[in-house]
């Protein structure tokens, strides 16, 4: 598996991370996951759907709460055609747990905690931590990785817009 460093920090630190970087007009890689319910989820559930995948560290944390909470709210304004998708290793329990207490119901949680296949298919995966990168993709319709963002440094939020606006031209 291929290692990148220098690409993420952690409050300054460098870390590494495992796997591919992924680019505009790159297949989006599969992945095998788990659901809320413990049902196995792959890329192939969602064909035919524009996606947002965003990548977090842990929900439990205020940058990835504040995420998931923005795009659960402009969710409602993309319609039918977009579904959002939040990846992280937290565990599906406390994922649900923390969708219910949130108030989430626009955006779905997905949990790469047993196998990494999204963090080392995706290239999001921190070595140093097993954990996500903070990350956004946007995959059109026929499969095709339309926006990425990886953000330098993971307690930063993500450019919003231009997600939302990527989407937004892939639906059209």
């Amino acid at each position: 598996m291929s290692e990148r460093t220098g690409i993420i920090t952690f409050q300054g630190n460098p870390l590494t991370l495992v796997g591919p970087e992924i680019k505009v007009g790159d297949t989006a890689p599969d992945f095998t996951i788990a659901a809320n319910d413990l049902s196995p989820a792959t890329l192939a559930d969602f064909a035919g759907k524009v996606l947002i995948i965003a990548a977090v560290p842990s929900l439990d944390t205020p940058v990835c709460d504040m995420e998931t909470r923005r795009f659960n709210t402009e969710a409602a304004a993309l319609g039918d055609e977009v579904k959002i998708l939040t990846v992280s290793m937290d565990l599906p329990f406390a994922q649900a747990r923390w969708c219910g207490a949130a108030g989430i119901e626009a955006v779905q949680t997905l949990s790469d905690h047993a196998g990494a296949s999204f963090g080392e298919n995706w290239g999001t995966l921190i070595k140093e931590l097993r954990l996500l990168t903070r990350a956004v993709f946007v995959v059109g319709r026929d499969g095709k990785v339309e926006y990425v963002e990886y953000l330098k440094e993971i307690t930063e939020e993500p450019d919003y817009e231009a997600a939302l606006a990527a989407a937004k031209k892939a639906v059209a």
